[in-house]
């Protein structure tokens, strides 16, 4: 008898055990909103209604710090600031796996960056860095500064009025057309233009597949790119056929033109054809963005502005009439990239993204079930005044000392292994564009200084600005 008391106890203890343990696990606080759709409309509205921030705070007031809710057909959990962004970032392969909605993957490419992980993805980004590494990219400057000056020949001169955003994203077009694809002006760029930015509505958009719907067009016109980069692939391999190696100093002909040990090819062709789409994108979308933004707020700061003239004034003075920009001239200006990096953090392009939970999580006390999408944003972290004293306040001179700066407080190209691999290439057209820009022309804004996420920052009317040529003050 007193056995099967005994038996009976320790069944009972364990019976108890497993139930606090179970109870101990909490889910994040919050509702998952309607079936499929979530809270996603709730989001992309306050993306372009500017209330994004709002809506994340009354999430906060609401919840807590950390809440549940359904974006993009997923159920997912929302975090935010240093912590949350060290979670996201430092623990990729291990605790986080990178993760992007089914739509967007749909449209940029499984084998792109943003769809792989382990070690597919280093494989790949380690194929990128090799040709977006500083090294690699010095012989492109002068490209970029002949694409500036046509640009600026074209779109500015003789113009009392110009409407930034738009010749921003011309200019950058041009750009990634020419130095990471090889795709030359003409009929062909025209067509590639328009397929262009109708994928790029595409992206972000709700993942309803209708006929009517931008999501629906974003999948034809990236099928439509896709076909175009195809046959621009095809050519450069039978041009390294032919010759043993391509004549082309693009991107796509670098990445064909990679070899492992054995002379084998290192990526494939639906790798290279994805992720080429990811690096256009990247490097039309964000740049023109962020040169548009500087355009605005050296407008709004006189102070700022006159350092950012002097600095450029002297690197003129060392050029002989015509003569282009290089890499060393770039080095020297180290002052605008401080604007370019506060800007970047006062109006990120990339508001946030999506990672997957490959395991259960235990954070801030609760539980993130494994396989959900852990939602983070940057702006919050950006704005949080323990981390950036004065946040609404434009100052440059903040990013003087980068080793200051609180790891993972600033992640406008994300951070660890998933920092962005075109930092240097986004740094060269922005440096580029803002020395000709400001050495060439003054300015005044013609429009109020809202702006709305959709989902990246565009601001009203798309920037207008009064602009009259510096030679004639």
């Amino acid at each position: 008898m007193d056995t099967l008391l005994y038996i009976f106890l320790f069944l009972v203890s364990i019976f108890i055990f497993l139930i606090s343990k179970r109870s101990s696990k909490r889910c994040p606080p919050g509702s998952r909103g309607l079936p499929f759709m979530g809270q996603s409309l709730g989001l992309l509205r306050a993306m372009k209604n500017n209330t994004t921030e709002k809506w994340l705070e009354d999430r906060v007031r609401k919840y807590g710090p950390v809440s549940k809710l359904s974006l993009f057909g997923k159920p997912a959990v929302f975090i935010y600031g240093q912590a949350a962004n060290k979670l996201v970032f430092a623990g990729e392969g291990s605790t986080t796996g990178y993760h992007q909605p089914k739509s967007m993957i749909k449209i940029m490419g499984e084998s792109s960056l943003l769809g792989l992980s382990g070690q597919d993805h280093k494989r790949v980004r380690h194929a990128l860095m090799s040709i977006l590494k500083p090294e690699s990219l010095r012989e492109y400057v002068g490209r970029i500064d002949e694409e500036m000056r046509n640009h600026l020949e074209m779109h500015w001169e003789g113009k009392q009025e110009v409407t930034v955003l738009p010749l921003m994203k011309t200019l950058t077009f041009n750009i990634v057309c020419s130095i990471l694809i090889g795709l030359e002006r003409g009929v062909r760029r025209d067509k590639f233009l328009d397929s262009f930015q109708e994928m790029i509505q595409g992206v972000w958009s709700v993942p309803i597949n209708l006929p009517f719907t931008s999501y629906s067009r974003g999948i034809k016109a990236s099928a439509s790119i896709q076909n175009m980069v195809k046959d621009l692939i095809q050519e450069k391999r039978e041009e390294f056929n032919q010759n043993g190696a391509s004549r082309s100093r693009d991107l796509t002909a670098c990445l064909l033109n990679i070899r492992d040990e054995n002379n084998e090819p290192v990526l494939t062709d639906k790798e290279i054809l994805h992720n080429l789409i990811l690096v256009m994108i990247a490097g039309h979308d964000t740049s023109s963005i962020l040169i548009t933004f500087i355009i605005r707020l050296l407008a709004n700061d006189p102070s700022v502005y006159a350092g950012v003239v002097q600095e450029q004034e002297e690197i003129t003075k060392t050029k002989s009439k015509g003569e282009p920009l290089k890499w060393e001239d770039l080095a020297k200006m180290k002052y605008t990239w401080r604007v370019a990096t506060e800007t970047l953090r006062m109006f990120p392009p990339v508001f946030g993204g999506f990672r997957s939970a490959l395991k259960e999580i235990e954070y801030e006390g609760y539980t993130i079930p494994k396989g959900w999408q852990i939602f983070w944003v940057s702006s919050m972290t950006h704005m949080d005044d323990r981390l950036f004293p004065e946040p609404t306040k434009f100052d440059p001179n903040r990013f003087r000392d980068q080793a200051s700066i609180p790891p993972y407080s600033f992640i406008a190209f994300g951070a660890g292994p998933r920092l962005c691999p075109g930092i240097e290439f986004a740094r060269m057209e922005t440096l580029v564009a803002i020395h000709y820009i400001t050495t060439r022309f003054t300015w005044k804004l013609c429009a109020d200084n809202l702006f709305s996420r959709v989902p990246m920052p565009l601001p009203t009317k798309g920037l207008p600005i009064q602009i009259v040529p510096r030679n004639l003050l």
